[in-house]
């Protein structure tokens, strides 16, 4: 099942980037592509479309990793034993099990002119309303803030299952020792959740390149293209506005899976050399 529906897909992506093709058939079924060998990435080079794209999505990288430091703190305030705990861990549950399309029409009336909480806010702080959607040098950064919103309540999630496994005889000789505050979760609590850590990492990367869904609701990947990623960017050249060009597309999905392998890779080889020094 894995190599028919990850595998296989992946190799027929990689080799049909290397192709021209309109995404038909002819009459008899046969493959109707070109091969242009590494045309398809030599046109990525200057396509401004593309780097905007590519800067838009480390954008989305580097911001999107602050959902590990909130998911965490959030799940160590909700690792209590008090009254109404259940009640807050629901009320920071709930952006996690709502629909992306939800979370962007929610965003977006947010930053609506005119109308917009947020559009609102500004105005009576500094008498001028910001138009955070309708403005290229902001557009992405609300866009992130949108995003964060559920990928810190998954973040605190997994961070909360990680907490109950963490061993208490560990902490307990810890605070014999004199260790409290940040002593304590750096040395004691931390390297216990390493696992917790490994899939909070691979999941908040993993969303972070393939953020789609939020751009096509809240912005249709404007104003003027300046909110473009990578993943919506390859949505409209293989069957958006700019045409069929399936091979075009491939390319770019090639580019944003080995960016994704990279980091990945990287994170599992450190994970590994942590786990053999041991």
């Amino acid at each position: 099942m894995f190599t028919i529906y990850v595998l296989w897909p992946i190799v027929q992506s990689i080799t049909l980037s290397f192709y021209d093709w309109n995404g038909l058939y002819n009459k008899d079924g046969q493959f109707t592509g070109t091969f242009v060998g590494m045309g398809n990435y030599a046109e990525l080079v200057s396509d401004p479309a593309f780097e905007t794209s590519l800067w838009n999505n480390l954008k989305w990288l580097v911001l999107y990793m602050a959902a590990l430091p909130l998911g965490l703190f959030i799940a160590i305030f909700l690792n209590q034993t008090v009254t109404g705990i259940r009640l807050y861990k629901s009320l920071f549950f709930f952006p996690f099990v709502i629909s992306q399309v939800v979370v962007g029409l929610i965003f977006a009336w947010f930053y609506a002119p005119n109308f917009g909480l947020f559009y609102l806010l500004t105005q009576s702080i500094t008498g001028q309303g910001t138009a955070i959607l309708a403005d290229p040098d902001l557009v992405t950064y609300g866009i992130i803030a949108a995003g964060l919103w559920p990928q810190i309540a998954y973040v605190m999630i997994l961070y909360l299952t990680g907490l109950n496994n963490v061993a208490p005889d560990q902490i307990e000789a810890a605070r014999l020792d004199g260790a409290k505050g940040l002593k304590m979760l750096w040395y004691v609590v931390l390297p216990q959740l390493r696992p917790a850590t490994f899939i909070a990492v691979i999941v908040t990367v993993i969303g972070a390149l393939r953020s789609f869904d939020l751009v096509s609701i809240m912005t249709n990947g404007g104003p003027f293209g300046s909110s473009r990623v990578l993943s919506y960017y390859m949505f409209e050249m293989a069957l958006g506005e700019y045409g069929f060009r399936m091979g075009y597309g491939a390319a770019i999905a090639v580019v944003l899976f080995a960016i994704m392998m990279v980091f990945i890779t990287g994170f599992i080889w450190k994970m590994w050399r942590d786990e053999t020094e041991r």
